[in-house]
């Protein structure tokens, strides 16, 4: 049950240009959080006296297709963690290793932001943090607003939203990974065969954004169109009788991608509100909007990927160093983002200084604080590292009574 078994032509090997996607998206989330702080649309906590509407065009550009590729590399890693532990093990290892992290950081890191949006809005609010902090907890359940079933009236998850619904997928998927490898087996034939059924989400995820409708909190998508992302990953992203036919489709499926994107502008610029009007102009906004997503993660999975190298082990670069550092780092440094962001701009907005001034600073500002928080108060500390969703740190291999480390293994 726990080995590694899978269809003939399935890869088994990590990706690790998606890896660096991964951690590549996460940084980016320093710059695209900060930016909203600029955006005269979005309801983030702390807003600059003066915003611009280039912010709000801008984001758009990410949010077509950050977080569904976080989501599809994280159905990825599910099932080679299915492979080799098996499903039951493999839940208990997810509850773990993204549980422990949601209850730590919605627990002692979510509150700051919410403190610091009422203290932004009303200079006069004087509340103390710890007495915010106890009516930030105070909760109740909301099963209606599945998988987020508690709410209360400053309570929220925040931007480990991600975290609730990768966990809540994980654990709906892994019971039924046995019976999904005979339908991934079949697909991946299907689509060697006929590589335009690669195309065949884009109507679902069009179908799930029109009618169940876009929401704001979860960047832009309806919550469960990340599902699809997900199981794309788990069950069809490391076969490659698909991955070739990607590779090949890529460029056609990213200019697809580019002009289905293109026509979402007008809903977004001048139509009913697209998130949930029920109008025909905000309908068809929602499903071009889902259509291009998908092409646009398509096409990035098959421009990346191509045939690996075989690195030199003693010509490593400074480079791969720090993507190799980040791709481990990717979920600690998520959880810790936001609040830094938002703790940067409260106190930089206020300030006498240009827009684009205020933006660099709480960029670099956050990115220097989040990178040593991680280093110097997750990495290093076996608690920590648990609370944060890491493994336990290698133990150093032993060296001889002679001082001299042991030689290479052959």
């Amino acid at each position: 049950m726990g080995a590694d078994t899978g269809p003939p032509g399935a890869g088994y090997g990590r990706r690790g240009e998606l890896d660096v996607l991964r951690a590549l998206v996460v940084v980016g989330l320093v710059f695209f959080h900060s930016a909203l702080v600029f955006s005269p649309d979005d309801d983030f906590y702390v807003k600059n006296a003066t915003t611009t509407g280039a912010v709000t065009v801008l984001a758009g550009f990410g949010v077509v297709w950050a977080m569904p590729v976080l989501f599809l590399v994280a159905g990825l890693g599910a099932r080679h963690s299915v492979r080799r532990r098996g499903p039951a093990r493999f839940a208990r290892e997810r509850l773990l290793r993204l549980g422990v992290p949601l209850v730590f950081g919605t627990v002692v890191l979510c509150p700051l932001p919410q403190w610091l949006r009422l203290r932004a809005a009303d200079p006069a609010y004087g509340q103390s943090y710890p007495a915010f902090w106890a009516r930030f907890l105070d909760v109740r359940p909301d099963p209606a607003d599945f998988p987020f079933v508690l709410e209360g009236e400053h309570f929220e998850t925040g931007h480990l939203w991600f975290v609730v619904l990768l966990l809540s997928f994980c654990l709906l998927l892994a019971p039924f990974a046995a019976a999904l490898t005979g339908w991934a087996d079949r697909a991946a034939g299907a689509v060697q065969g006929r590589p335009a059924l690669l195309l065949s989400p884009a109507p679902v995820l069009a179908a799930v954004n029109a009618l169940l409708g876009m929401e704001e909190d979860y960047a832009g998508w309806n919550r469960w169109a990340y599902l699809l992302f997900f199981a794309y990953g788990f069950l069809l992203a490391d076969d490659e009788r698909v991955r070739e036919p990607t590779r090949r489709l890529a460029p056609r499926v990213g200019v697809l991608g580019v002009v289905l994107f293109a026509g979402t502008a007008p809903g977004f610029v001048a139509g009913d509100d697209p998130f949930t009007a029920a109008t025909p102009a905000a309908l068809a906004t929602r499903a071009l909007f889902g259509a291009a997503g998908w092409c646009w993660v398509l096409a990035i999975l098959g421009l990346l990927d191509r045939p690996a190298r075989t690195p030199r082990p003693d010509r490593r670069g400074r480079t791969s160093q720090v993507l190799a550092y980040l791709a481990v780092a990717a979920l600690p440094l998520y959880v810790l983002h936001q609040p830094v962001v938002v703790a940067f701009a409260y106190g930089v907005v206020g300030r006498a200084a240009p827009a684009p001034v205020k933006y660099a600073v709480i960029v670099a500002a956050s990115l220097v604080t989040v990178v040593l928080l991680y280093e110097l108060g997750v990495r290093r500390w076996a608690v920590t590292r648990w609370l944060f969703g890491m493994r336990p740190a290698p133990r150093a291999a032993a060296r001889p009574k002679g001082g001299r480390p042991p030689p290479p293994a052959p």
